[in-house]
């Protein structure tokens, strides 16, 4: 991010001002502020949900207003502050925009997540039927089976909103193992 600036449509003020912010490869960011002093507008800029007022950002010195918008967020995998677990098998809802990727792919990613073990317990485990929203799944197998999702297309730039703000002490503890095991390996 270069002298990023972003104002509301019909606002007065910046929500954001001249921010320039380096991410380098293989590093974690915590992006912290109050409520209302735009994180998420922040975040999404990078796809382009939103285009900065001012500034420029890049992505590996490419200007993300050279990519096409499919080719942008093809590079980023977003997992919500609040996961939602889509209708079908635990398998479809991990491999959700990715279905060409290979069962590998879909167990490297549950290992690297937490995910693998709650998963193998559960009644026929990746071909298990989750229903929509997953209700017998805990808060944080509901976070670790998204960020699964997340992790199998293997895209270079991963965003987690607030991954843990739902989370009790245990569930938010293996969550942040999780996520030290995904920036080891």
């Amino acid at each position: 991010f270069k002298n990023v600036s972003y104002r509301y449509p019909k606002q007065n003020i910046d929500i954001l001002k001249n921010i320039s912010i380096e991410f380098r490869v293989n590093e974690i960011i915590a992006v912290v502020g109050h409520s209302g002093s735009g994180k998420s507008t922040l975040i999404d800029l990078l796809p382009r949900l939103r285009t900065p007022t001012k500034g420029s950002i890049f992505i590996d010195g490419t200007d993300i207003r050279k990519y096409t918008l499919n080719s942008l967020r093809k590079k980023i995998s977003y997992s919500p502050q609040s996961p939602h677990i889509f209708d079908g098998t635990v398998k479809t809802h991990i491999l959700y925009g990715n279905s060409n990727l290979s069962d590998n792919s879909v167990y490297r990613a549950a290992y690297l997540s937490g995910a693998e073990d709650f998963i193998n317990q559960l009644p026929h485990g990746f071909d298990a039927a989750m229903g929509d929203g997953a209700n017998k799944l805990s808060g944080g197998q509901k976070q670790r089976l998204d960020l699964t999702r997340v992790l199998v297309g293997k895209n270079p730039i991963l965003i987690l909103d607030e991954p843990t703000s739902n989370l009790d002490a245990k569930s938010e503890e293996m969550f942040k193992r999780a996520l030290r095991k995904i920036h080891k390996e």
